[in-house]
């Protein structure tokens, strides 16, 4: 991860012009969210430009009567999403005839498409689903009772049970389990939207801009506790000015977007003209007391970790102290009352610390055996057939070439037969066409196995991942195009596609293909000459 190494021309201008781009975006490149947006439509009616969410909330419907994006089990939350939204917006009774006739319909088959998804899932590990779920269930269910009164639409069947997997009551519990403390956790923040209905007063949070930077606690704060509204007017309406009266489900999402477009492209080398605003960045983010993804959040260790390695690629003198806060042992929590620990967060880690070690060998006595532990932690969390997976990303190809580009750097035995078996779980996935993809073909996943492969590459190349790389050099050529809408494969709620981190990383995986086939050029060259 060299800052120095000359680049090809066309890369350096490309990742440039995203370095300035990104720089430039006060708030962030992802698209706006439905579930979220559907969120404000139905707790903000005083907010402006309702009748644009409605318009989104109808045109967003598929034609199975479902929500969002990614296999079905992923749109239950969206597709709760929007039929509560709907519900409320007819309760509110003031949408023109046309529009409550297409709200009823809406409702209608978003219902039909809940009833037929599996009774037990498996649903996927997206934030505070436990809570979020069984919340929206209870809103439909409030809402079809009283519409029903009404003759309005909810007469189509029994009320909505709550999915097999998630208990009823859960949203109920957490929001009782502190009252006796008379706080809530700044955790909760983000995904406020799923308790509200049982806070009391005593557990209204405080907050300045948007309440965990989400679009959806923030406009629920307000309606459970009005004292809130008019702040709450001004945040909103900021964030819809960028989303065109819509919403995403972090705002703004500077930090997570300009560590990791920082580090996607450092993997190729960072153009001398980025190099400043890159410093600039990691000047700025870099927080001895650990680092927030975004303002509202809890400090966790996957923002950490990135900032201190984005700090070392750039020659920035800090060291990863902050990551101490997060350290259980053998490995670190993402954040202080983390349940699941994190693959890619630990993987971002061992990068950090293996960058600091480099540049700073002094350290090896404090970080070192730290190193070697969380290398046997990554190890030990390997699929039998050569893979990772992780709770923050659809993808097994994003967490297994984190953790590949993290044990390779490390280095060791241990390490190296992860690395050689991942890439054989890797050349075995590819497709026809020269992609990956864990639900169909993407540059995205392709430009993550890309990453594997040239971090498993050996000094004389297998024929197979030469054969892999070429087809997959001819995959992204053909498939990467300016405009191109990048498949949601990331989890927050729901899924997201942070735009300009997925276009860092596919530029990275196009520019070391091309200088990979230059030295093999090179080389040829060389042995001709010799001959």
């Amino acid at each position: 991860m060299s800052i120095s190494t000359p680049i090809g021309t066309s890369y350096a201008e490309r990742a440039t012009s995203l370095v300035v781009r990104v720089d430039q975006d006060s708030w962030g490149s992802v698209r706006p969210s439905l579930y979220e947006t559907a969120r404000v439509l139905s707790a903000a009616p005083w907010l402006p430009e309702e009748s644009r969410r409605i318009a989104y909330l109808l045109e967003q419907q598929a034609p199975d009567g479902s929500w969002g994006e990614g296999p079905l089990p992923y749109r239950l939350l969206p597709t709760l999403s929007g039929v509560e939204a709907a519900l409320a917006v007819l309760r509110r009774g003031t949408a023109s005839a046309e529009v409550t006739g297409r709200l009823t319909a809406a409702v209608n088959r978003g219902l039909d498409a809940l009833r037929s998804l599996p009774s037990a899932g498996p649903w996927p590990d997206t934030a505070a689903a436990e809570i979020l779920v069984p919340s929206l269930v209870a809103k439909i269910n409030e809402k079809l009772d009283s519409l029903i009164t009404g003759g309005d639409p909810g007469s189509r069947g029994p009320r909505l049970p709550v999915p097999g997997g998630f208990n009823a009551s859960a949203p109920a519990s957490v929001a009782r389990r502190y009252e006796s403390v008379g706080s809530l956790p700044v955790k909760f923040h983000h995904t406020f939207e799923g308790m509200e209905s049982y806070i009391s007063p005593s557990l209204a949070p405080d907050a300045d801009g948007l309440l965990g930077s989400s679009p959806a606690a923030t406009a629920a704060r307000a309606a459970r506790f009005p004292a809130s509204t008019a702040q709450a007017v001004d945040d909103l309406t900021a964030v819809a000015q960028r989303y065109d009266g819509l919403f995403p489900e972090a705002a703004p999402f500077l930090v997570v977007e300009r560590l990791w477009v920082a580090a996607a492209l450092a993997r190729a080398h960072l153009p001398a003209a980025a190099l400043p605003t890159v410093r600039g960045w990691a000047e700025e983010i870099y927080d001895p007391q650990g680092v927030r993804g975004a303002p509202g959040l809890m400090t966790d260790a996957d923002d950490t970790a990135m900032a201190v390695l984005v700090a070392s690629l750039v020659g920035l003198p800090y060291d990863p102290a902050p990551l101490d806060l997060f350290h259980n042992g053998s490995h670190y929590d993402c954040y202080i009352g983390e349940d699941t620990g994190s693959v890619t967060a630990n993987a971002h880690a061992l990068q950090a610390l293996v960058s600091y070690l480099r540049r700073h060998p002094t350290a090896e006595l404090t970080y070192a055996p730290r190193a070697a532990k969380l290398c046997d932690w990554l190890t030990g969390r390997q699929q039998p057939e050569g893979h990772w997976t992780d709770k923050w990303h659809a993808s097994p190809y994003y967490a297994t070439a984190r953790s590949v580009t993290a044990l390779a750097q490390h280095g060791g035995h241990h390490a190296s037969s992860a690395v050689r078996s991942a890439a054989a779980w890797t050349i075995d996935t590819q497709r026809a066409d020269g992609s990956w993809g864990v639900w169909g073909s993407t540059v995205e996943e392709t430009a993550y196995a890309v990453k594997i492969l040239l971090s498993a590459a050996t000094p004389t190349p297998q024929p197979q991942h030469t054969r892999a790389l070429d087809l997959a050099e001819t995959y992204l050529h053909t498939a990467s195009h300016a405009g191109h809408q990048h498949p949601a494969l990331w989890h927050d709620k729901t899924l997201y596609a942070p735009t300009a981190v997925i276009e860092a990383e596919v530029l990275a995986a196009r520019e070391l293909l091309r200088a990979r086939r230059a030295a093999a050029c090179t080389e040829a060259d060389v042995e001709r000459t010799d001959a």
